[in-house]
């Protein structure tokens, strides 16, 4: 009896980890990296802001001495108002760049923020507003005679190059947007065997082989569409996707719905998707 209790007290010490807690940790550490992202995605946003706000309050103080080096006379005091809107110049395409920057972080993060479109929204409309403001002091300077044509070609040249600029990441935040848009849709038909085959979906037991109808098919948004309703009570999916993406259930009715669990693993084989139902 005493042998038989000592194996079976080295059994249960040699016994492995419980699979549950595994699971449990493997799940926390996931959750873990994720919420690590979204920090470091949160804490670069918040730096481009940081760096936004320092650069407007950069662009009043200038303003500030412009004012005051406006009442002076001189040679001296023409050179500082040049000295003064350089900088400003300068500072706002830095804040430009910046807000682009900023915009471009919000695309790309997995972070949903109304909150943060709408400030940089703002950013943007008081950047247009310091350049209304900026071309109204050019203007005042000119009346007073200030000497500041060379400034003007370089302000009206940086101007230029900024709306060339703006109009190359339009085209290109269209491209990403084009893309991104592309890479998300998929495409899915559900019929019997005999409008499959008339349709030249299904042919000689295969599937889409031939030139079949495109227009048969229903487009849809993998990110939004992840359920399909199939309205009958018999359903065979005959494209290859991965069965631990997707379920069929039945509704009250007995018919079948399909439910995409998880869409990259699913459309990751075949953007197309074919049921044959009767």
């Amino acid at each position: 009896m005493l042998v038989f209790g000592l194996i079976a007290l080295t059994a249960c010490k040699q016994k492995g980890p419980d699979p549950k807690d595994i699971a449990l940790a493997q799940q926390r550490d996931s959750l873990n990296r994720i919420i690590a992202m979204k920090d470091n995605e949160i804490n670069d946003m918040m730096s481009t802001m940081n760096d936004i706000v320092e650069g407007f309050r950069a662009i009043n103080e200038a303003e500030d001495r412009l004012t005051i080096v406006r009442s002076d006379e001189g040679a001296s005091s023409t050179e500082r108002i040049r000295e003064n809107l350089q900088f400003i110049q300068q500072t706002m395409q830095q804040n430009r760049e910046l807000i682009n920057k900023l915009r471009n972080q919000l695309r790309q993060s997995s972070v949903s923020g109304e909150q943060l479109r709408r400030t940089i929204d703002n950013f943007a409309r008081q950047m247009e507003e310091k350049n209304v403001q900026l071309k109204q002091l050019e203007a005042d300077l000119q009346a007073k005679d200030v000497q500041i044509g060379e400034l003007t070609e370089q302000v009206t040249d940086l101007n230029s190059n900024i709306s060339t600029l703006q109009e190359e990441s339009t085209k290109k935040t269209q491209t990403i947007t084009s893309q991104d848009k592309q890479l998300n849709t998929a495409w899915f038909v559900f019929g019997t065997k005999k409008e499959l085959k008339e349709q030249r979906i299904y042919d000689d037991g295969k599937v889409l082989r031939n030139n079949f109808n495109h227009d048969y098919f229903t487009k849809i948004d993998i990110r939004v569409d992840k359920e399909i309703r199939l309205y009958s009570r018999s359903a065979k999916i005959l494209t290859a996707h991965p069965a631990s993406a997707y379920v069929l259930t039945q509704d009250a009715n007995k018919q079948f719905i399909l439910r995409i669990t998880n869409p990259q693993l699913f459309w990751s084989t075949s953007k197309y998707l074919v049921v044959m139902v009767k």
